[in-house]
């Protein structure tokens, strides 16, 4: 029985790995906040919205629960996750939790493009979302520095890049 936890900042790579090294195994794949959008049918920006960011953690922590009982799957949380809650500590009861630990560098290229997806982060111009970023980075590195292992994020932008770091990820986890 497999539980993987993929944690880490937005724009890490935890879903693009997820759903690679889920494919890899054989193994059922779920983007946290994807499950909570279907859930609640409402998009994440909609429910950080109508009930602040209180809101918006306290569902993500039950539904983190809810899908922390299934069997052979892969999560990929959300960035805050683990900083809230139990939520750390549960997931290292429940599986393994993997850090995925990205460059500042490559984060910030990656949520630049994405930021309007992201409701923390919309609007925000270049200044302004470094030093957002660097401020959360160094609030939840206590957190993500609980996990049981630390994979490195920055090589995931190809197909390429991709398989080999599904490869990597399979031996880190082989030799836990």
């Amino acid at each position: 029985m497999t539980r993987l936890f993929l944690i880490g900042y937005m724009g890490a790579g935890k879903t693009t790995l997820g759903k690679a090294y889920a494919r890899f195994q054989g193994l059922q794949f779920i983007d946290l906040d994807k499950y909570l959008e279907a859930r609640r049918r409402k998009s994440v920006s909609a429910i950080f919205h109508d009930e602040g960011e209180s809101g918006f953690r306290r569902t993500e922590s039950s539904l983190l629960h809810e899908v922390g009982e299934f069997e052979d799957v892969v999560v990929a949380t959300g960035g805050g996750t683990p900083c809230f809650y139990d939520n750390m500590e549960y997931m290292n009861r429940q599986g393994t939790t993997v850090f995925l630990d990205t460059s500042m560098d490559v984060l910030f290229r990656r949520l630049s493009v994405s930021r309007t997806c992201r409701p923390l982060l919309d609007g925000m111009a270049n200044d302004e979302l470094r030093r957002f970023m660097s401020q959360q980075l160094l609030q939840r590195s206590p957190s993500y520095r609980k996990a049981k292992l630390t994979f490195r994020g920055d090589e995931l932008e190809n197909r390429e890049q991709i398989t080999r770091s599904v490869e990597l990820l399979h031996q880190l986890l082989q030799n836990g």
